[in-house]
């Protein structure tokens, strides 16, 4: 808290002018703190007599030993389990037995008991599963004070979800009430044997370096996970496990916010995250109208269509193809990169694609490096025939 010393102060408001985020007033020449303090400390650093302190809470300490498991978030959709849990437990299966402990999927969401099982089949020896006509749908109320409920109940060592839109919201407002450490957009996690503590991975400085992050004093150890960076977890229907109903409270299902509509964008192509084959277009497609060439050849490989950073903030394509640091990461079996010059950010979305083609004028662009095959050209003669040879093959 913010604890403001009369005696010492005179006054001045050089508190009021230093503050970023319009939080401190005068009023009769004594400042009031407002609501919207982020406690940032401007005030206390600006102030020449020593007249505002910054009063931070105590650190919570946590004894590692009070939390066993690894625990993963598993997304729903409709009703359906989206693929990036089943990523998430094929590697949580993987960390929990190096740490000889358990595995155990959450799941939120209503009349889904049966998908409860689906999470058993890919791994999870205990599902939690919380069902309720108000969790049918995702709003970070109810499924933010749910899952700290249940972290703080059960004290899990290490909690994954998806670096999804959904995880993206939902585990830092989770990660703030259980007062963890949270590593986001993660591409490695291991353990370290020794020590027994989580090794997260993940891209920084643009990608220039790749950073391992480890929280070793606090618990749960929290982290996001990109989506198509690890394999999915095998079905198999022989494996048995626990599901553990739990009853949500009238309380935690209460939402400040209400989903008025949801709607959904049309694609001819198939979704881009889970799609074999990728055609992407980059700065060099020159303009919105000439996507539609790339989207025929998507559609004759029965593919999706992306795009770069570039041509997303061009506005020749919606954001959600976009593929990249700030977009989507994708892993197909294919990639085909038309004028795409190749930098980092885009790299970083889609390396991991088992076959990529680039093809550019500019015989010297990096994506040439990452490349397995180049096609030094023009990509407005190239693509119309490959679209033909292709459409032969496939006939």
């Amino acid at each position: 808290m913010i604890k403001i010393i009369k005696e010492k102060c005179t006054g001045c408001g050089l508190c009021v002018r230093v503050c970023p985020y319009n939080a401190v007033e005068l009023i009769n020449k004594l400042p009031v703190i407002k609501d919207n303090c982020t406690y940032c400390g401007e005030c206390v650093r600006a102030c020449k007599f020593g007249a505002i302190l910054l009063e931070k809470p105590e650190k919570i300490k946590t004894d590692p030993k009070d939390y066993s498991g690894v625990w993963v978030f598993c997304e729903q959709k409709k009703g359906a389990i989206q693929s990036v849990s089943y990523e998430l437990l094929g590697e949580g299966r993987k960390l929990a037995d190096t740490l000889s402990t358990g595995l155990c999927g959450v799941l939120l969401g209503d009349n889904i008991r049966d998908k409860a099982n689906e999470l058993i089949w890919r791994g999870a020896d205990k599902v939690y599963l919380v069902s309720s006509p108000e969790l049918t749908d995702y709003r970070p109320d109810p499924y933010t004070d749910i899952l700290t409920g249940l972290i703080q109940k059960h004290k899990p060592e290490i909690v994954l979800a998806g670096a999804s839109s959904i995880g993206r919201s939902l585990i830092p407002r989770v990660a703030v009430n259980v007062r963890a450490g949270l590593t986001a957009d993660c591409t490695g996690l291991e353990i370290d044997e020794e020590k027994k503590i989580l090794l997260q991975t993940r891209p920084a400085f643009g990608g220039n370096i790749m950073a391992t992050i480890i929280s070793p004093n606090h618990r749960p150890q929290m982290a996001t996970v990109r989506h198509k960076v690890m394999k999915e977890s095998e079905l198999n229907k022989g494996l048995s496990g626990e599901v553990i109903e739990v009853e949500a409270s009238e309380a935690s299902l209460r939402s400040r916010t209400e989903l008025l509509k949801q709607v959904e964008e049309v694609e001819k192509t198939v979704n881009l995250a889970e799609a074999n084959v990728i055609v992407s277009g980059g700065r060099g497609i020159k303009g919105p109208e000439n996507f539609s060439l790339l989207e025929q050849l998507a559609l004759t490989l029965g593919g999706a269509l992306g795009a770069s950073r570039a041509a997303v903030d061009s506005g020749w394509i919606p954001y959600s193809h976009q593929v990249g640091q700030t977009g989507k990461t994708v892993c197909p079996k294919v990639y085909i990169a038309c004028g795409i010059s190749g930098a980092i950010q885009h790299l970083i979305g889609m390396q991991s694609s088992d076959i990529i083609i680039a093809i550019n004028r500019d015989p010297h662009a990096p994506i040439f490096k990452t490349a397995t095959y180049g096609i030094v050209g023009d990509l407005f003669e190239v693509v119309p025939l490959l679209i033909k040879r292709f459409k032969e093959v496939l006939k």
